[in-house]
């Protein structure tokens, strides 16, 4: 018997995970439009994850959640941004997060265990600075008795109007190692913490991305949680990376896959449908959607269950996303010409997509920097600074 594969169904999900998914696509799908077109978090769609427990889909089965490795989270992140991109995204954050504490927390490193239970039990909320930080933090850090005090404007920092904590970075002046950056746990409502309420973007309205203003914030010794080398894409970073891309790049995967399902709709059963030029888009959508589909397992495939850190493996990471983020913009565009005219009026899904997906250039790498950091580690030179 001939088996059909179906470019959109990813093939390291879950049943059970993409099933408790699926069912709350209804009900993130009939709050989207609103928090698109009023700019307001998604906040009806992040109550429902909380209540199936899909916000502890990360979290080790010891600890009370789910047990999802990387490759299911960014399944579930997929299909949920088949039905509200802004969902996705910002719970993406979060999942990310999540995922490295238990990547922490196998390696008994302080401070992961408490966290993952506060995200099972209470259903705390993770909130991620690190796409705008990376290597160069926006923000100092300042050694005081017990910890540090740290300021700074953090920017992008998604769902940070009803987040709990913040895995931040600052740089700091060590008097003895120079230059560095810390890796720190800051909760949202310490003194000194102001969530902006200014997101007001092109597209991913409903993520709350507020900006994050920092004065003088003491965080303690215990709330560090890792020291590195400043401007270097260092060990450590290049775990971080390898688990919060793809997943990452999922979800705009699944913002393009809502496109196509659209415009599908919309030409079925009409007179468009026999039109060649529109058959040969709908199937040069499926082209770019089975490629970068193929481009995200591979990359899957090798940050596997527990990554070590590796620069190839952060490169085949890299080199999916950048597929991934040609792929889905190319697929958005189509799908606005396949359903002609009405996609371009405001509210439609196609239009919401189209706008949603130019989001996805600016997560680290660039598509550009994607190239300078592959064509680098070929040609032998150093990729930890570029």
């Amino acid at each position: 018997m001939t088996q059909t594969l179906d470019p959109t169904t990813p093939s390291t999900a879950s049943d059970d995970h993409l099933t408790l998914a699926r069912s709350l696509g209804p009900t993130l799908a009939a709050h989207a439009a609103v928090h698109d077109e009023d700019g307001t978090f998604v906040e009806e769609s992040v109550s429902a994850l909380r209540r199936s427990g899909l916000l502890a889909l990360a979290v080790p089965t010891e600890l009370g959640g789910l047990g999802a490795t990387v490759a299911e989270v960014a399944a579930v992140q997929r299909e949920l941004a088949r039905h509200c991109g802004s969902t996705a995204l910002a719970t993406a954050m979060h999942q990310h997060v999540t995922c490295f504490t238990a990547w922490r927390w196998r390696r008994g490193l302080p401070g992961a265990e408490a966290t993952l239970r506060r995200v099972a039990e209470e259903g705390i909320l993770l909130v991620s600075t690190g796409g705008a930080d990376l290597t160069h933090p926006r923000g100092e850090a300042r050694r005081v008795d017990g910890g540090y005090l740290v300021s700074g404007r953090k920017i992008f920092a998604s769902q940070s109007s009803v987040g709990t904590a913040m895995s931040t970075m600052f740089a700091v002046d060590d008097p003895d190692a120079g230059r560095r950056v810390l890796n720190m746990s800051v909760p949202l409502a310490a003194e000194g913490v102001s969530v902006l309420d200014n997101w007001d973007s092109l597209g991913m309205r409903g993520t709350a991305s507020n900006d994050v203003v920092l004065e003088d914030v003491f965080v303690p010794d215990e709330r560090v949680l890792a020291d590195r080398p400043h401007g270097v894409v260092d060990p450590p970073l290049q775990v971080i990376l390898s688990i919060a891309i793809p997943i990452i790049s999922a979800v705009y995967l699944g913002v393009a896959e809502a496109a196509e399902r659209a415009a599908i709709e919309a030409v079925t059963s009409t007179p468009r449908a026999d039109d060649p030029f529109v058959q040969r888009q709908v199937g040069l959508m499926a082209h770019h959607l089975r490629t970068a589909t193929w481009a995200l397992d591979g990359a899957l495939g090798a940050v596997g269950d527990d990554p070590a850190p590796s620069v190839d493996v952060l490169d085949a990471v890299m080199v999916a996303k950048r597929t991934v983020a040609e792929a889905a913009v190319a697929v958005c565009d189509l799908a606005m010409d396949v359903a002609g005219g009405s996609a371009f009026s405001r509210g439609t899904v196609i239009e919401r997509c189209y706008r949603d997906v130019r989001a996805v250039r600016f997560h680290p790498f660039t598509p550009e920097r994607s190239l300078l950091h592959s064509g680098r580690l070929r040609l032998g030179l150093p990729v930890d600074v570029i």
